[in-house]
């Protein structure tokens, strides 16, 4: 009797859980700034200047952010927990080692924010631009960026799974070291590899996608074209 090696069925890709979120009647934050470790829960955070402030530690539950500014706003070991940030806006934010889990990212104009080592489990990430995201040695679990940019981010050491990109732009992006499960590439409307092009076990893509990064394989092949 001869047994199917584990790789010729196609198994179907797992896809992402989405958040589900249903967040309560929200009260107005009325407080004067962050405050390190501060516990916020069941508020509504509308246009406030965050800019420069420090949240360290910091734990959001059930909360609504809006339009507000993170420019150089320290966030590091924060959590947020089912909340929603809409049209937020910052450069140099500061979210290493925080976890986001049940959150939606919604229409965010971020630069250079840190993620590095932080846990991402069911998050959306939906329209918006984030330029030079670092996400080194993440986790990334049940996440979709959908119709959003992202220019030159740094998935480098970081373990995604049940990851999509739907119908948005992904630039330069370095995969060095990743690992990768269950990761769907096909709905990305651009999706261009800097670095880490032989770390793609794991991914999908599209027939299309192959042709694009032919070049780029070739060259990590150490292969000739003319």
């Amino acid at each position: 009797m001869v047994r199917k090696a584990a790789g010729d069925a196609k198994k179907p890709v797992k896809g992402a859980r989405r958040p589900e979120l249903r967040l309560p009647p929200l009260e107005p934050y009325g407080g004067a700034g962050l405050e390190p470790d501060g516990d916020y829960d069941g508020l509504e955070f509308r246009d406030v200047d965050f800019v420069g402030q420090d949240g360290g530690g910091a734990r959001f539950m059930d909360c609504a952010l809006t339009g507000c500014a993170l420019d150089e706003t320290r966030l590091h070991h924060a959590r947020f927990l089912d909340s929603v940030l809409t049209g937020i806006r910052g450069v140099g934010t500061d979210l290493a080692e925080s976890t986001l889990r049940d959150v939606e990212l919604v229409d965010a104009r971020l630069g250079g924010v840190q993620l590095h080592g932080s846990v991402l489990e069911r998050v959306l990430v939906r329209g918006g631009k984030i330029d030079y995201l670092n996400l080194r040695k993440a986790r990334l679990k049940d996440v979709v960026f959908q119709g959003c940019v992202l220019v030159e981010p740094d998935f480098g050491g970081a373990r995604l799974e049940r990851v999509e990109f739907v119908d948005c732009v992904v630039k330069g992006v370095d995969l060095t070291g990743v690992t990768l499960t269950d990761v769907d590439l096909r709905g990305a409307v651009e999706f261009a590899i800097a670095r880490g092009v032989d770390r793609l076990a794991g991914a999908v893509i599209s027939p299309a996608q192959l042709v694009d990064l032919a070049g780029v394989l070739a060259a990590e092949m150490g292969v000739r074209v003319e």
